[in-house]
Order: C-alpha cells, then sequence, then structure tokens
C-alpha cells in the first residue's frame, strides 16, 4: 500500500488515501500536489499571488486547513484517449477517474512523481522545480506496454481557472508553442496601477514539442461532458480555440502512433509570466539547443534543484530500532525545517514568533541563516523592548491578517530560540553585535537588546505579576481573554519565567553576573505567582479574563485544561514534584490520544465570550482540542528536561503517522511531514480524530528536532563541547548517531548495559569527563561509546 525507499516514499492506490500528499519549493514558489493531481501553488511576487486558479473568485488567504478538493480544484492532468476504441483515462486519476490496472505515487525529496497503467499503456508524469524562479518543470512519458501498435491521443491539461473579473483571455502562441493566457489583477486607485502593472498576470504552458491541437477554452473542452468525460475528446482533434474574457485553460493535443514498447517523452514548463519576452527567455533558457551529449536547460534546472534541496541536511543521523522513525528523521525532518527556515512560510511578513522558531530550526542545518535572521528581528524592536508582531522581510511589505492584531508573547522567544542557535555554534560574539532600534537613530548591543525584551516581560504585568494577554499570546484565537487591557495569559507568565531562567544562563557565561542574579530573581517571582493564584489543585490554569474569571480549571465543563500550561511550568520550575506527577497524570488521563495529546480538553462546543474566537472552531479542529503539534512538541521537550523518558518517547513517536497502516489510513496522510495538527475531541467524536490537517506550515518541527538533539539522544552542544546524555525509551538496547557539530563528525555508539549505574562516555576507550567531549576540531572524525544503565 506505502512504503518507504531510500529517498523517496510511495503510494500504490490513489483511493485509500486520496489526500496524500507531498510538496516543492524554491525560494520564489511552493507547490502541494495531492495523489490525485490536485495542486495548490503560490509564488512571491512579492507578496503569495497565484498563477493556476479555482473555476470562480477566491479569496485572498493562507493555505486552507484539511483542504477540500473538488472536481474543478486546480490540478495537472493528462487525459489518455485510445484512437480506434475510444476508451479515455487519466493519469494520475483525476478527473476521469477510472481506476488504473497499476498506480504508483512517488513523494522524492526533489520530485513529485506518478506512473500509472491502464488497458496497457504506461503514463508516467514527473514534477521538479527549478532552483530559482516560479516554474514547473514536467516530464510526462508514453509508453505501449501491448504487443501491438497503439494509437493514442494523450491531452496534457494544466488549469488556468478564473483569473480575473477585470480581464482573461487565452490564446495558442505558435512561434513559442505555448499557450499563453493573460489577465489584469483588478483594482480600484489609480496609484496601484504603478504595483499592478508589474504583476506576472501571464499564465503559461510551454511545450518543448509543437502539439498536433490544443483548446484554451475550458468551457469548449468539457463541452456537455463536463470535465470527467469532456466532449472535446470525442472529435479527432481539439478546436484550436481561444479565451476572450473567458475562462482558460491550458490543454495540449498529441496524436501518436506508437509500436509495441515505444517510449515516448514530452517536457513542458508551466508558470506565470510578466510578459511575451519573459516566456521566451524561458523557451531559449530551458529548451535551447547544446551539442551533443550536454544536458539542456532543462535537465540543468533539474540537477541544481536536487543540489538545492539536499544543501537540507540535518546535522544527525540515527539507526535505531524503529526503522520507520529513522527513516523520517534521516529523510523528511530536516527537509520540512529547510523548507522553513529558506521561504519564511512564502512570506513578507512571518510572524515573530514563527520567524525566530523557524529560525531556530535553521541553527541545525545552515546557522549563518539563523544568526542573520535573529539579528534581523532584533532590528526592528522597539527601544522599550517590545517585538512587532510580524518581521518585515521586503521593503514594500507590511504587516497584515493577524500580524495587525497585536500579542504580548513575541520577546519570550528570543532568549529560548537564541538558546539553540549558541549550543550549536559557541557564537557568543554575536551578544556583541550592535543592532537598530525600529523608527529609531540609535543602536545597541544584542546583549542590551535581549535585556530590554526582558525587561519589558517584566512590566507587562498586572498588579499580582501576571502578563497581561492583550488579544493573544501563542494561541492567536484566544483574542477575547484580554482585550479589555485586564486578562492575562497563564501560559505567558510561565513562558517568561523559562525565558527568564535561558536568558540568566547566557548571561552567567558571558561574565554578566548581575543580570543573571536579577532574571533568576525574576524567575522565581513569576513561578511563585503562577503557584499563587493559577495552580488549581491537580493541574495549572490557562489564564485570568477581563473579568477576573480564572478558566482552564477543574469546575470549567469545556476547556477545562491546557496542554501548554502544564507542560511551560515544567520548563519553568512552576512544578514541585508533587505537581509535576499530578499535571502529568491530568494530561495523561484528559489529553492524550492514540494520535497524541491533544491541546485542550474537552473542546468547546459553543463560544465562550471571554475566551474568543478559539472556542467557535469546530470541536477537535485547530486550537480547539485538535492533537495540535506544536504545543504537543512543547510538552514533549519539557517531559525530556524533566526525564520523562518513555513519556516522551511515546508521545513524540505519535507525531509521524504509522507504522501501523491503519494509522496512517486514518490520519490520511503519509509519514513524509509533520502537519500543523491532527483532528483531536477523540473522547467526543472519535469518528474524526487522527485526521491530518494537511497543512506543512508548522513551528513544530524546529522543536522536533531539538527534542532528539537536546533530549532523546541527548548530544547537545554546551561552551566545552558537546555534551552526551541520552534519554532512549526503555525498550531500546541500543542507538547509533552520526552528530555533525561545529565542523566535526562524532559517530556514537549507544548501548544498553546492565553493569553501570549511570551514562559512561568514552572517548578512544578512555572515560570522558563529565560526559563532555572537550576540545573538538573542525574537519575531525570521532568515534564515542556511550554506555546506559
Amino acid at each position: 500500500m506505502f512504503r518507504p525507499s531510500e529517498n523517496a516514499y510511495e503510494l500504490d492506490s490513489p483511493t485509500i488515501m486520496p489526500k496524500a500528499s507531498g510538496f516543492l519549493w524554491n525560494d520564489k514558489m511552493m507547490i502541494h500536489v495531492n495523489c490525485r493531481g490536485y495542486v495548490v501553488a503560490q509564488f512571491m511576487q512579492p507578496e503569495p499571488a497565484k498563477y493556476s486558479h479555482a473555476p470562480n473568485l477566491e479569496a485572498k488567504t493562507f493555505m486552507q486547513p484539511e483542504q477540500p478538493y473538488y472536481a474543478h480544484h486546480p490540478g495537472r492532468f493528462v487525459y489518455v484517449k485510445d484512437e480506434e476504441k475510444g476508451e479515455i483515462f487519466s493519469a494520475p486519476y483525476e478527473p476521469v477517474r477510472v481506476l488504473p490496472d497499476h498506480y504508483r505515487f512517488y513523494l522524492g525529496k526533489d520530485y513529485i512523481s506518478w506512473t500509472v497503467i491502464k488497458n496497457d499503456v504506461q503514463i508516467d508524469m514527473r514534477l521538479r522545480l527549478p532552483k530559482e524562479g516560479a516554474l514547473e518543470l514536467w516530464r510526462i512519458k508514453v509508453k505501449n506496454l501491448s504487443n501491438k501498435t497503439r494509437k493514442l491521443s494523450v491531452y496534457p491539461y494544466f488549469t488556468v481557472g478564473y483569473m480575473s473579473w477585470m480581464n482573461q483571455s487565452g490564446e495558442y502562441n505558435q512561434t513559442l508553442q505555448a499557450i499563453i493566457c493573460s489577465s489584469i489583477t483588478p483594482y480600484q486607485k489609480y496609484t496601484d496601477y504603478d504595483k499592478v502593472k508589474h504583476y506576472r498576470d501571464k499564465t503559461f504552458l510551454l511545450a518543448e514539442q509543437e502539439p498536433f491541437a490544443w483548446e484554451v477554452n475550458q468551457e469548449t473542452f468539457e463541452g456537455e461532458g463536463g470535465i470527467t468525460s469532456p466532449t472535446a475528446l470525442e472529435a479527432d482533434a481539439l478546436s484550436k480555440g481561444d479565451a476572450r474574457y473567458e475562462t482558460p485553460v491550458s490543454a495540449l493535443q498529441y496524436k501518436l502512433t506508437m509500436k509495441p514498447e515505444e517510449e515516448r517523452e514530452f517536457r513542458f514548463i508551466f508558470g506565470p509570466a510578466n510578459n511575451e519576452e519573459e516566456i521566451t527567455h524561458v523557451r531559449q533558457q530551458y529548451f535551447g539547443q547544446k551539442q551533443d551529449n550536454e544536458a539542456d536547460g532543462f535537465m540543468d534546472a533539474e540537477q541544481d534543484f536536487a543540489r538545492y534541496i539536499a544543501e537540507g541536511k540535518g546535522c544527525l543521523h540515527i539507526k535505531t530500532p524503529d526503522h520507520d522513525f529513522d527513516h523520517f528523521i534521516n529523510q523528511w525532518l530536516p527537509r520540512q525545517m529547510y523548507y522553513h527556515g529558506i521561504t519564511n512560510r512564502l512570506s513578507t511578513d512571518p510572524q515573530t514568533r514563527n520567524y525566530l522558531q523557524d529560525n531556530m530550526g535553521m541553527s541545525y542545518i545552515k546557522p549563518k541563516i539563523a544568526r542573520d535572521a535573529f539579528l534581523t528581528a532584533l532590528s526592528q524592536q522597539k527601544e522599550n523592548g517590545a517585538m512587532p508582531d510580524g518581521v518585515i522581510l521586503h521593503k514594500d511589505a507590511e504587516l497584515k491578517y493577524i500580524n495587525q492584531v497585536p500579542h504580548t508573547d513575541h520577546c519570550v522567544w528570543l532568549p529560548i530560540c537564541l538558546h539553540a542557535y549558541l549550543d550549536e555554534t559557541n557564537d557568543y560574539a554575536i551578544l556583541n553585535e550592535r543592532v537598530p532600534f525600529a523608527g529609531a537613530n540609535n543602536d545597541a548591543t544584542v546583549l542590551e537588546h535581549m535585556n530590554l525584551a526582558m525587561r519589558w516581560l517584566i512590566n507587562d504585568r498586572d498588579e499580582r505579576g501576571l502578563n497581561y494577554i492583550n488579544q493573544g499570546d501563542w494561541c492567536d484565537p484566544m483574542n477575547m481573554v484580554g482585550y479589555k487591557g485586564k486578562g492575562v495569559s497563564g501560559w505567558l507568565t510561565t513562558a517568561s519565567a523559562y525565558a527568564f531562567r535561558i536568558w540568566a544562563d547566557i548571561c552567567e557565561i558571558v561574565d554578566q553576573q548581575d543580570m543573571a542574579t536579577t532574571f533568576r530573581l525574576e524567575a522565581k517571582k513569576s513561578n511563585e505567582t503562577i503557584n499563587k493564584y493559577l495552580w488549581d489543585g491537580n493541574w495549572y490554569a490557562r489564564g485570568i479574563t477581563d473579568d477576573n474569571v480564572v478558566f482552564g480549571i477543574s469546575k470549567d465543563v469545556e476547556g477545562r485544561i491546557f496542554l501548554n500550561s502544564q507542560g511551560w511550568a515544567l520548563l519553568s520550575g512552576a512544578a514541585n514534584e508533587e505537581q509535576k506527577n499530578k499535571l502529568l497524570q491530568a494530561v495523561t488521563d484528559q489529553l492524550e490520544s492514540p494520535y497524541g495529546v491533544e491541546m485542550l480538553g474537552p473542546p468547546f462546543t459553543a463560544m465562550r465570550e471571554d475566551v474568543g474566537r478559539v472556542t467557535q472552531k469546530h470541536p477537535g479542529s485547530a486550537e480547539n482540542g485538535a492533537v495540535y503539534n506544536h504545543a504537543a512538541i512543547f510538552y514533549i521537550y519539557a517531559l525530556y528536561e524533566v526525564g520523562e523518558t518513555d513519556n516522551a518517547y511515546r508521545l513524540l513517536r505519535k507525531m509521524i503517522p504509522g507504522p501501523d497502516i491503519d494509522d496512517v489510513v486514518q490520519r490520511g496522510q503519509l509519514p513524509v511531514f509533520i502537519p500543523n495538527y491532527y483532528r483531536g475531541a477523540y473522547k467526543e467524536i472519535p469518528r474524526t480524530a487522527g485526521r491530518s490537517s494537511h497543512l506543512f506550515n508548522t513551528g513544530t518541527v524546529s522543536w522536533v528536532y531539538r527534542c532528539l538533539i537536546d533530549g532523546l539522544f541527548g548530544v547537545k552542544g554546551v561552551t566545552e563541547g558537546l555534551q552526551i546524555k541520552p534519554q532512549l525509551p526503555t525498550d531500546w538496547d541500543k542507538a547509533s548517531i552520526v552528530r555533525e557539530f561545529r565542523g566535526a563528525t562524532l559517530h556514537i555508539e549507544v548501548i544498553r548495559d546492565n553493569n553501570v549505574g549511570q551514562t559512561e562516555v568514552y572517548l578512544n576507550e578512555e572515560r570522558v569527563k563529565d560526559n563532555i567531549i572537550r576540545d573538538i576540531e573542525k574537519e575531525t572524525t570521532y568515534h564515542i561509546q556511550v554506555k546506559i544503565p
């Protein structure tokens, strides 16, 4: 049904998991492709835009969870007609929906492809992107598997959709061998014209080989049969029609007479352009002739893209008793982290918390990018220490959508994320870098910026010492707890205490003892406040509303317990041993499901006006009681920090679909990325529990990697070198780790030994002091043996 290979994942049915999908990206675009051929693609100009549209006017919004697919959803398809029998099927499955005799969907790290066989005709489709530019590079192969000559018509069909109510059209350009569809982005103000005229409002399908015929008018193509059985395919040839203020489509026809075992390949480029000159340049660049035996631009671009994706290699390669876990961690997790750090989620104003956490992950892949990101974020800090709701990454960008709503948590992520970077690189020199303030003429060192951020958290509190929530903290839709200016966030107070602890540790390392003492005291005071006002007897409350109502407590019928309040109380040190045991049991009893640990429970079923729109989300979806993986991984990281090894791994493993087939099918997602959530409400709505959101934008992945480094495998950097402190689950007897660290390569063999009472580390058969490998030299390989009890 599905299986991993060395660098890919394979699915052999288009119906068992109809939303199974993968994604590709480069610096300018992202494309999300499902196993049946449906596609969501975006490119930057500089804001996200589309070149393959829905059949009606679309609102501009972020990617939707659990993306609904429908017959006319944008896609990339190939219709195939047997000219002698008139039989039609389509690859990869949509839109004709004829079950193939053989089907294989491949998700590679740098490609997505299908092999479909029906009636002895094989169709291979393969998609790659170039390293640069918003273009789709397609190879489509046709092979006659029968022992007789076949007459076929093959119709590549690429959705263009409803481009604009203001102006849209399309026609075939004989010179370029391309269908070119044109539109004008609607605007009202004359001042917008100078911006709109530079938009890439053309969509083109460029063919390497001249087609026999084409159709550019979607309505003509479909006729009375619709997209599942287009009338146009009944004719000998497509009508070579155009679209004049009509919905365009890119459909080509190739008539083939194929001998037994003959194979033909066609190459296409699909994407946006500003003008025909740009399309001409694309044709010359990718299909221009080169001398014999030399790759052309198309092949060069494919190879460049493979190398580009390969750059997203993590610093960890593992071998454990759980081979499916190994495959995900080695192949797919660093890939997803790399996507976040390279593209910034295709946003010109990423939320500050997302930007910092995504680049925390880049500390393990490309630390220079992480370093630059921290400096960029701090350059947009206000002089009073406040961080913006979003980080502007383009000169023409502005804060949009959720970034126009004030949140109070952004400062807390600075020391937490910077800490991971410092552990990995030992680059404490960054603290002396001078960085400007937003809208001011003066600057300060990173150290001073960080102190200001911590003091902002201290000052943004009520008389009890609890942090204000305003219109949200980490939980965006918790927007009505504090909009009157009085409501407070229990989670943020706890997270601030943890941030103070982390920053105090960093200050101590760089001989800022007074600062270290100050922030340790603030952490202590915060923890005391948390216990005074938010401990409910068995777990911690989530917050206190504008009207002084404590919520997330035992007397609440819905939203009785929130996960974040528990995990971060472990991280901050607020919970003593008795409290720790109580809250752990409460989480297990009330929030754990077969698909992970839920964000809150029971889910809300109606609006609670003193909490906000989170309570209006469907029970078990997103922040309203889903297995919201970002919250879950915070909790798992906290479990590793307090030594709850088996508990931590059990929940970590649930983040990855499988290995049980029924589990993968219920989630509906192949284990090639971690989604932002799986449906929750397992006790209330078990039928839908576990379903993947299929959204791969999530701050989860950086924290998963940090859990592996700091927790599970315990190969964390410290100022002296690499500290080795594995926390393997008790049913693992061994693990092998290759750790890339500060320019060196360390081969680490961990073995469980009943003869040792504590972890012992050996280098060159000599016991290592404090289990820290010191004096690590670049371009050197080390072999280390670790014994654990």
